[in-house]
């Protein structure tokens, strides 16, 4: 993607179909959806009710790029095959469902989907959904480890103890979703060595994060549960 007329990059994490906190982040960080770069960690779909929302206001930014997530994953799989596993449908696909009406989703949505890589480097900095193995390269690695895996922040989380500068896989930032910082009982933004994780709960109970890649700055969403008034979005912590 060319992004030399952008004005600041920025990258957000798991949305799952809070289509209110995503325009919250957009507002609060005075997003330009002509100029600036967005990078989105994946997870767009299932959980809360706006998914078509979501992926129709994404497609309104002229340089935005997405990671897939595992949830777009089996939502991708929806569009293309028709396939609703059961696994899906009760980890937040009925809302999916919903959200498009039980039909088949418009083309520019599937192409969309289509698009999405497993990870983007940018400017020696990594966005990956889940993460990686930092002693394998990562253009060897399958995207399913690269959607589900979890051991990048497991350990990051035990390195920064004792060697909080320490470097995984060479890139000067990585940048995750997937896992969300609720495990660690925070609703901001981690930091573990070159390891952020992005994944504020958004799609629970806690908030969307969007981070300027090179100041850190963030701005976050209010409680994805308090915009939608409590209504259960149906995500379990066993796949999420």
């Amino acid at each position: 993607m060319n992004v030399m007329d952008t004005h600041n990059t920025y990258v957000i994490g798991d949305i799952h179909g809070s289509y209110k906190a995503l325009l919250q982040c957009f507002e609060r960080s005075q997003f330009k959806h002509e100029q600036d770069h967005l990078i989105v960690l994946g997870d767009v779909c299932d959980g809360y009710p706006d998914i078509k929302q979501c992926i129709d206001e994404l497609l309104r930014i002229k340089h935005c790029e997405i990671i897939l997530g595992n949830h777009d994953k089996w939502t991708l799989d929806w569009m293309l095959y028709n396939g609703k596993p059961l696994i899906w449908t009760s980890q937040g696909g009925e809302a999916t469902l919903r959200s498009y009406n039980n039909v088949a989703p418009p083309q520019d949505h599937i192409s969309f989907l289509r698009k999405a890589k497993t990870y983007i480097e940018y400017n020696n900095k990594l966005f990956v959904h889940g993460g990686f193995n930092p002693n394998i390269p990562i253009d060897e690695q399958s995207q399913y480890e690269l959607m589900w895996d979890r051991n990048l922040i497991e350990l990051a989380v035990k390195k920064v103890h004792d060697s909080p500068s320490h470097i995984f896989g060479g890139y000067t930032d990585i940048f995750v979703g997937h896992t969300t910082t609720q495990k660690y009982n925070s609703l901001k933004p981690l930091h573990f060595c070159n390891v952020w994780s992005l994944d504020t709960g958004a799609g629970w109970s806690g908030k969307l994060t969007m981070m300027e890649i090179d100041s850190k700055q963030y701005w976050q969403s209010d409680l994805s549960s308090t915009l939608y008034n409590g209504l259960p979005n149906k995500l379990t912590r066993k796949v999420s």
